[in-house]
């Protein structure tokens, strides 16, 4: 047997055994790149939510979670929405200024929402990301001003918000609540972390 003849045999296995190393190599790869891709439970968590709030009455709250975080979802009655008006001066960000969470421009106006009557907003304090309890009834209540125009107390520290999520001034609270990004599909049908349409 020559020379050339064991160096060609000897290449052939080289090559195979090459192959098959690549081959496992591609089929132990597949599955660890694949595991980098969010599961179906996380692509959910993340994914825009659709509200049905054609039963939501005036004066009513409702809450729905989107990201893990509490989304309240307010419809506010003619006298609050004149209310709102009337307090400006005893904010902290009136106009929502601040940009810990920055507004969307749709709701940069003394609603801070797309439609007057309907507040969208993370019930979760600026603060220490406590979530506030609502206290919608105007007038002195225990750890209220006597002025109360009704909003929202975070009973953690204290910190007040009005039905627009506004904070008042010198509360430990350093911004608004959030406004999460949202639209309308239709008069009654919200959807929340998605806002294309807005």
């Amino acid at each position: 047997m020559s020379d050339q003849q064991v160096d060609k045999g000897r290449r052939t296995w080289v090559a195979i055994a090459c192959g098959a190393g690549a081959v496992g190599g591609v089929a132990t790869a597949v599955p660890f790149v694949s595991s980098f891709q969010p599961s179906e439970k996380a692509r959910a968590a993340g994914a825009p939510v659709e509200v049905d709030i054609g039963g939501l009455q005036p004066g009513q709250m409702m809450t729905v979670e989107w990201r893990g975080k509490p989304v309240w979802i307010i419809k506010r009655t003619p006298e609050q929405l004149e209310d709102l008006k009337k307090h400006d001066a005893q904010l902290a960000d009136p106009n929502s200024e601040r940009n810990q969470y920055p507004t969307p421009d749709y709701a940069k106006n003394e609603y801070r929402s797309i439609k007057p009557e309907v507040f969208v907003g993370v019930g979760i304090c600026s603060h220490l990301g406590c979530s506030p309890v609502s206290k919608f009834t105007p007038g002195p209540q225990p750890s209220l001003p006597s002025d109360w125009p009704g909003g929202f107390l975070c009973p953690c520290h204290g910190s007040t918000f009005d039905l627009a999520g506004r904070v008042f001034k010198n509360k430990p609270a350093p911004d608004n609540l959030e406004v999460p990004p949202h639209m309308y599909l239709s008069d009654n049908t919200l959807l929340i972390g998605e806002d294309k349409k807005a």
